[in-house]
């Protein structure tokens, strides 16, 4: 993926949920990092982002990715990556998308 296009994706994405491409990966890569029982987790994951998100903003974020996760994981997102389906945005925080029975209802 050429730069251009990273930055093009990054804008993209973060329009729809107000984290980066970049940021989404320090994220993750921040969760790996810090233990899961380590008693100031969203602190210390907040800080190796930068200081650019909350400590709650950080633990809100990982709630909806775990709600993702189970979302993909019960097989109720029948998708196939790079097929393109409606997708609807709710709370203007999570999308959710549609297979192509639910779509002509």
């Amino acid at each position: 993926m050429s730069e251009a296009q990273a930055s093009e994706m990054d804008v993209f994405h973060k329009g729809i949920c107000e984290w980066s491409w970049k940021e989404n990966k320090v994220f993750e890569l921040a969760l790996a990092m810090v233990d899961e029982n380590h008693p100031q987790r969203w602190e210390v994951v907040a800080a190796l982002l930068g200081g650019k998100k909350s400590a709650g903003e950080i633990q809100k974020h990982y709630v909806i990715l775990l709600e993702d996760l189970e979302l993909i994981e019960s097989g109720k997102l029948d998708q196939q990556l790079g097929e393109a389906r409606p997708c609807l945005l709710v709370e203007g925080i999570k999308s959710l998308c549609f297979s192509d029975d639910e779509t002509n209802m």
